[in-house]
């Protein structure tokens, strides 16, 4: 996976926004009558409204976070639903923390002579 695109995914606030509404779909789409938010994913029509854009702008930043590896998304008759990818969320924040650290460890050790 591209780091910088993940980096990117989560440098703009209506993606963390989605992945924050995408975190309780139940919760925050539970009138979404096509689909169980919960098992199938979340229209992107619905996530374009909760962020209060228009569907090219939601389209965008699905879009983004999709090749990020941080959503899925599948198509269901006319509509896309998107679902949060939580094995690939997971293991970006493992790899940050652990490159976190290591850079951090570096700096303080400073250099060996």
């Amino acid at each position: 996976m591209d780091r910088s695109i993940q980096i990117k995914a989560l440098a703009g606030e209506p993606r963390i926004k989605v992945l924050q509404l995408l975190a309780e779909p139940k919760r925050h789409f539970g009138d979404q009558w096509s689909a169980d938010p919960i098992e199938f994913g979340v229209c992107m029509t619905l996530i374009a409204e909760a962020l209060n854009v228009a569907q090219p702008t939601a389209s965008r930043h699905l879009d983004i976070l999709k090749r990020a590896g941080f959503i899925t998304v599948q198509r269901h008759m006319k509509w896309s639903y998107c679902k949060r990818d939580e094995t690939a969320l997971e293991e970006y924040f493992s790899w940050l923390k652990t490159e976190i650290l290591l850079k951090t460890d570096a700096v303080q050790k400073g250099p060996t002579l």
